[in-house]
């Protein structure tokens, strides 16, 4: 993690998101929602699960980022499939090494990062979210 910029709400990152079976599961993209740094300076965030299977079928919580419908989101967000992110899968991690990882492609360099949350879909996330909490 030493050298990586911290990370801003809106950033898509690759992850290796939990799964309680693998210790460290397939990296994935997440969508960062939230950040926090605790008292001796550790940098945590809340980072929501993405991915590209069964994107035609979203529930509660859920929005996706496709190539053919939302061309400049797609191209923002740095993504190699589409993807959907699902909001009520988002957990609070700590952002280092275990979790996070520089992706193939590194569009940003030696960093997690993949990309950011285009502004035309704020109100899709904002959507989302509000979802979540119903």
């Amino acid at each position: 993690m030493r050298g990586w910029p911290e990370p801003t709400a809106g950033d898509i990152v690759w992850c290796h998101f939990p799964d309680h079976i693998h210790p460290k599961p397939k990296a994935r993209p997440g969508l960062i929602t939230s950040t926090k740094v605790d008292d001796e300076g550790k940098v945590f965030v809340v980072v929501a699960y993405g991915t590209s299977q069964k994107i035609n079928r979203l529930y509660s919580g859920e929005f996706r980022i496709t190539r053919q419908d939302q061309p400049a989101a797609y191209a923002h967000a740095g993504l190699s499939y589409d993807t959907k992110f699902d909001l009520s899968k988002a957990l609070e991690l700590p952002y280092n090494n275990d979790y996070f990882s520089v992706p193939p492609h590194a569009p940003h360099g030696q960093t997690p990062k993949l990309g950011t949350l285009h502004p035309s879909m704020v109100r899709v996330v904002a959507a989302a979210i509000a979802a979540t909490r119903q």
